[in-house]
């Protein structure tokens, strides 16, 4: 499972970095990445990630992740490699008994989903978009306290 894991995420990575409007291009970026497939089973990740085409700035139709049509690109391409070794998390700001978490396009419901799932006592929950995480915080709860907690779960935090 943990190869199809892999793969899954090197497809989001692609399909979020480059404009690519056919599968025969997806294979040929997946296998630049180390992944061999058949277009049968690249038809099924593309259903399970719920991939669609989408009309680009230029006109072209284009994959593009769910629920983000005009999903935000990188100028400059990288590998899926390059990209993975960058955190997602960027910042972390706090307005009362709420926190703000910026992150990198397409990694706050994954980051949202591990912080929900380690069961930190001082959160009361999360609300995750493609960039931006929306936490609750238990009331009187400082945020050096929170900070602390979410450094164990969130790569790069301190």
């Amino acid at each position: 499972m943990k190869v199809k894991n892999d793969r899954l995420e090197a497809l989001r990575m692609i399909i979020s970095s480059q404009e690519l409007g056919s599968q025969e291009e997806l294979l040929t970026a997946l296998k630049q990445e180390g992944f061999t497939l058949t277009q049968a089973t690249l038809s099924r990740d593309l259903k399970q990630l719920k991939v669609a085409k989408a009309a680009s700035m230029r006109g072209n139709y284009v994959y593009v992740l769910p629920n983000d049509t005009m999903y935000k690109r990188v100028s400059t391409p990288h590998s899926v490699r390059e990209m993975l070794q960058v955190p997602g998390f960027l910042s972390i700001n706090f307005s009362g008994n709420i926190g703000v978490i910026k992150t990198r396009p397409g990694y706050a419901s994954s980051i949202a989903y591990n912080i929900d799932n380690s069961n930190i006592d001082d959160i009361l929950g999360t609300i995750a978009g493609d960039d931006t995480i929306l936490i609750v915080i238990k009331q009187g709860v400082h945020t050096q306290q929170v900070i602390d907690a979410l450094s164990e779960v969130v790569p790069n935090m301190k």
